[in-house]
């Protein structure tokens, strides 16, 4: 399996951001690490390993990315609005570096974001908010609304506008139906330990009535109460799912 890592300068961070690719072809899929991961937590974790045919195949190519979540939404000390703050430096990073390293290496193909925990909010968040860039998101137990995580301070625009259980039950007008016509999301949680104190399960089936009632595609696979929030659910999930896409 061919691998290549690059570092990316982040002028809005003061800093430079790590991506590492791997495969040789295919549909490209980028891919949020869990919280405060880095860009070979994926590889790390038998992420890699579980899609490893499709790789090898041409199939798809995977871009890993390192969070700034440190800075963001992890960062305890900070009201909310500041860590919204920090992530749009992030978003600037994803878009500004990342999409046109990712279209030279490609082409202008359309890309599948994808991550676990955290991972799947910002692959959610991302392709809510850049769907002509993200048309598709593939999220594994994802907790949708940041301002749950150890959040205080007021909740202003910055956050609400990364909140995507707060958002998306107000998208309304031609937007809505550009997002209809454009957006497709997979939903995937198990129903096992730590599902439940992480929020994922509830967080997850709240957000597919969102999309449902949105009219807005989605698949909701709610895996058994044997099937824990963590990696090996992770892999069997992603292996189960991503060859439909690529």
């Amino acid at each position: 399996m061919q691998q290549h890592a690059v570092e990316l300068a982040s002028p809005a961070t003061g800093g430079a951001g790590t991506v590492v690719r791997y495969g040789h072809y295919g549909r490209p899929v980028l891919v949020f690490p869990s919280e405060q991961g880095r860009a070979w937590d994926f590889a790390n974790n038998g992420m890699v390993d579980a899609v490893r045919s499709l790789v090898e195949a041409g199939r798809v190519k995977l871009y890993c990315v390192d969070s700034h979540d440190g800075a963001s939404w992890s960062a305890a000390d900070k009201p909310m609005e500041d860590r919204a703050a920090e992530h749009t430096k992030y978003e600037r990073w994803i878009t500004d570096a990342v999409v046109p390293f990712i279209r030279a290496d490609t082409g202008d193909g359309e890309i599948i974001t994808t991550g676990a925990s955290m991972g799947a909010f910002h692959a959610l968040n991302f392709a809510f908010k850049r769907a002509d860039l993200f048309p598709l998101a593939i999220c594994l137990s994802g907790n949708y609304d940041p301002g749950a995580w150890r959040g205080w301070g007021d909740r202003g625009d910055g956050t609400y506008f990364n909140s995507p259980l707060s958002y998306v039950a107000h998208l309304h007008g031609d937007h809505l139906d550009w997002l209809r016509s454009r957006l497709s999301v997979l939903l995937v949680c198990g129903q096992g330990q730590w599902e439940d104190t992480t929020g994922s399960l509830e967080s997850t089936k709240r957000m597919a009535e969102l999309l449902r009632d949105k009219q807005i595609r989605y698949e909701l696979d709610l895996w058994g109460y044997d099937v824990p929030h963590d990696w090996p659910s992770w892999r069997a999930q992603l292996a189960h799912h991503l060859p439909r896409f690529c």
